[in-house]
């Protein structure tokens, strides 16, 4: 499979490591200062193309790879908001394809399906209050994380006394902190934690007066979730229209 890389930071480095060891072939890496190269034969020949760069600039991305008709794998987060109703209209009406997940590893897919799941058992217990937190590396600029808020939003989903979630703590990487504890009982709280180096620790947990639950997925490094990436590009490959990581992996 020939595959073009959008971003070529740390997981760019690292995705085309792996792909070159699972037999693939990297046509094309396009990074802050070769923007032109989304116009090369050589970026056009890619049978998928995989991004990973910043909110900011990810939808456009996305335009530039649709316009030659190659499809994406991305992990950038932060467009959904302004931009997800347009490329959902281009996956789905438009014939592009686009493989999206805020999250690429197989653990935290895994860890999604037991957060779904607790959360349906807990929807019972009106006696128990969730809350996250999420911990990640000191470049991280987003916050809450785009896993965050997906684990978050699924939570809410499933329990019928939650209508949403809000954002309470920041962290800083200088110990500072910001935000409130103090949010409203039907909302669930979301704090953030920059650290260090940390690839990315998500915990949920439920508390009550009388104990507490946690589930807590912890990443060891980032190589999870660049390989989940290049499987996700294998296949992309062979589907069209808007996939998510629930195509890739059925539980």
């Amino acid at each position: 499979m020939k595959i073009a890389l959008i971003g070529y930071g740390k997981m760019g480095h690292m995705i085309e490591e792996i792909a070159l060891s699972r037999g693939h072939q990297i046509v094309c890496t396009i990074d802050i200062d070769n923007q032109e190269d989304f116009d090369s034969p050589e970026f056009q020949s890619a049978d998928v193309a995989i991004e990973f760069t910043a909110p900011q600039v990810a939808y456009n991305n996305y335009l530039r790879a649709f316009s030659h008709n190659v499809k994406v794998v991305s992990g950038s987060t932060g467009w959904l908001v302004e931009h997800g109703e347009d490329v959902r209209k281009m996956c789905t009406e438009g014939g592009q394809t686009l493989f999206w997940s805020s999250n690429f590893s197989l653990g935290v897919t895994i860890f999604r399906a037991v957060n779904r799941y607790l959360a349906r058992i807990m929807n019972q217990f009106d006696s128990y209050t969730p809350r996250l937190e999420e911990v990640h590396h000191i470049h991280k600029l987003d916050h809450p994380s785009g896993t965050g808020i997906t684990l978050g939003e699924e939570l809410v989903a499933e329990v019928d006394r939650l209508s949403g979630w809000k954002f309470g703590l920041l962290t800083n990487p200088d110990g500072s902190v910001e935000g409130t504890k103090e949010v409203p009982a039907d909302k669930l709280r979301v704090d953030s934690i920059r650290r260090d180096e940390v690839p990315g620790i998500h915990s949920i947990t439920w508390n009550s007066d009388a104990d507490q639950i946690t589930i807590t997925h912890d990443a060891h490094n980032r190589r999870g979730f660049a390989l989940g990436a290049v499987l996700a590009a294998e296949y992309t490959a062979n589907h069209t229209g808007l996939l998510s990581i629930s195509d890739l992996f059925k539980f």
